[in-house]
């Protein structure tokens, strides 16, 4: 797994097949590989990855069908470890759990993948403008950028020093240029000279390094209310979204991919159905970009590896991500990675584990569970990259889990609970009341509220951290008034009390439910997040000073200006600051009625 070893010459025969068990492989005659590194089983050349050594024996999960395979079969060492290829050409990529592109196989051999095939994972005809930054006599350290590339009108590559490689540059090319021609020449302190091309190999397992990892302060806003207001994830953060079957996790990730702000989105579809992920591959393409006002995929990467693909791929669609997502880190970009779902890829380990014949952990998955999942969450977070120019980047990791019924007492989404930092916790109830997204705000939290309340406070408004401590307060105490109205009855609470209900009712219909398929309320911006809330606590003030003026519960509650609370996430973005003027008059002069009508009665 250490990325210095040379490469080989070519692949050599290592082995012959003693045992087949699904994709599980045992070869014999293995002693000279090493584990993780790639294989080629039997002469078909199906890729597996060696993942067990006992003497000689190899165990070698393989990433393709293994139907037909027997003993005796040859296996061959490529002597190098799962790796992906970081060049010019991700941008808009759409890849397997390997990195395999998956529009160049389907033009190949059609819609299924034919077993052993290998097709180069990055284009070696196309060719890009590299731009370089550097100059002849430079000394360039690991990091240190020697040019760009415009890949999309949304995304410019930086052309960087590998890890592990300094020098003085002795020529730098420019003008267009495929990822393995040369674009540098370096001179290196041993004073041998090395050329280096576009392209960079990194194996999947190993994080890619940096300077320094940093405290996440900026929130990532997502222009979802519930999550930006109650519940917010920082750049660099890392968060999961629980939830039983039919609750909306691939909606929201849907959603935090589409309006994240994020410079580069990374989607691993990982053991999804496959009508799920088709969505996704349909509907990117077509949706504009509100950063850019170009199609969103011209900043994405998608990796599809659904249900119905090998299940060991799925183990490996997860690193493949993450090692992308960082890439562009070092680029000094700000990624979001979305996982949808780690359940899939635990169970993918559940049977791999199984297979291997190891001692079974808890509900079956294998005691390293959770050092597994730590292994992919903590290469999340912000750092200082690597680079004379100090740039700073960020991959966020959002991860969806599917616990069986619901049930998050089950081992892999406590073993998520111990890593992230951000729960958001769907709830079936909240998703069969039509109340979407099905985020429960009493079983949620963010351990970054704190962290980002400061930027907000300053960046939207001096009141941003008092309003939100506010809501979770009415929200918290809703639960235990409507237990008592379970209990005895409406009519055993106060006015006060029952002004509070309203005021909920309309914090969970007005601002916590949104409509992610209608155009203007699928992003709310933080401004109007703070002053949509702001009016409904307005509402809610002026109607407990209404009640100590003696005006009837039953006219405060039957206001005009309620419906039109009600309808103002429907307000556009450039509209709604005058908009929310007009409200705000309106609730003073209806609310100022109220009372002077009342004390002209008495």
């Amino acid at each position: 797994m250490n990325e210095t070893r040379t490469a080989p010459t070519g692949i050599e025969k290592a082995g012959v097949i003693q045992k087949v068990a699904g994709p599980l492989i045992v070869a014999t005659g293995m002693a000279d590989v090493q584990m993780y590194d790639v294989v080629r089983v039997s002469d078909k050349r199906l890729i597996g990855e060696v993942i067990e050594l006992r003497g000689d024996r190899a165990s070698i999960q393989v990433y393709e069908e293994t139907a037909g395979l027997g003993p005796g079969e040859p296996v061959y060492s490529t002597g190098e470890p799962l790796s992906v290829e970081l060049a010019p050409g991700l941008i808009e990529g759409i890849f397997d759990g390997i990195q395999r592109p998956l529009d160049v196989i389907y033009e190949m051999t059609g819609e299924r993948i034919a077993r052993g095939i290998d097709v180069p994972k990055l284009s070696r005809e196309k060719k890009w403008p590299f731009v370089p930054k550097a100059k002849v006599g430079d000394v360039v350290n690991p990091g240190d950028t020697l040019g760009t590339v415009a890949e999309t009108p949304a995304v410019t590559q930086k052309i960087m020093v590998p890890p592990n490689v300094s020098g003085t540059l002795e020529w730098i090319f420019d003008g267009e240029a495929t990822i393995v021609e040369p674009i540098a020449r370096l001179k290196q302190s041993d004073g041998t000279t090395i050329e280096l091309p576009m392209l960079q190999h990194w194996p999947v397992r190993k994080g890619r390094p940096y300077a320094e990892k940093v405290t996440p302060m900026e929130p990532m806003v997502t222009g979802q209310r519930v999550i930006d207001t109650l519940f917010p994830v920082a750049k660099g953060g890392v968060a999961a979204i629980p939830g039983p079957f039919g609750s909306g996790k691939t909606v929201v990730q849907h959603q935090l991919a589409k309006w994240a702000d994020a410079d580069i989105i990374v989607y691993v579809g990982c053991g999804e159905r496959g009508n799920e992920m088709t969505d996704v591959l349909m509907e990117f393409p077509q949706l504009n970009d509100p950063r850019t006002g170009l199609p969103l995929m011209k900043r994405t990467v998608l990796i599809a590896n659904t249900s119905d693909m090998p299940v060991a791929a799925r183990e490996a669609s997860i690193y493949t991500g993450i090692t992308i997502a960082e890439y562009f880190r070092d680029m000094g970009y700000k990624v979001a990675i979305m996982a949808d779902s780690t359940s899939r890829w635990a169970e993918a380990l559940r049977e791999m584990s199984g297979r291997l014949e190891e001692m079974p952990g808890e509900e079956g998955y294998p005691a390293y569970l959770s050092s597994r999942m730590a292994e992919f969450y903590e290469r999340a977070g912000e750092v200082i990259c690597l680079g004379k120019d100090g740039r700073t980047g960020a991959v966020s990791a959002i991860g969806a889990v599917s616990p069986p019924g619901g049930d998050t007492s089950e081992p892999v989404s406590q073993a998520t609970l111990r890593i992230v930092k951000v729960f958001w916790g769907l709830s079936s109830t909240l998703a069969y009341k039509r109340h979407f997204p099905a985020i429960d705000w009493l079983t949620s939290y963010s351990l970054y509220s704190d962290k980002v309340a400061g930027f907000f406070d300053k960046s939207v408004a001096p009141d941003w951290s008092k309003q939100v401590r506010r809501t979770m307060a009415l929200l918290s105490e809703e639960a235990e008034l409507e237990e008592i109205v379970r209990l005895v009855g409406v009519d055993s609470l106060s006015f006060k009390d029952r002004l509070s209900l309203e005021c909920t009712r309309s914090l969970r219909e007005d601002f916590l439910h949104q409509d992610a398929f209608n155009p203007v309320d699928t992003y709310t911006s933080p401004k109007k997040q703070h002053d949509m809330l702001a009016a409904i606590l307005a509402w809610y003030d002026k109607g407990l000073q209404a009640l100590e003026d003696d005006v009837p519960f039953s006219r405060i509650t039957s206001m005009k200006i309620i419906e039109k609370l009600g309808r103002m996430k429907y307000v556009r973005e450039d509209e709604f600051s005058g908009h929310i003027v007009t409200l705000r008059k309106e609730m003073d002069a209806e609310f100022m009625a109220l009372t002077e009508g009342e004390q002209a009665d008495a």
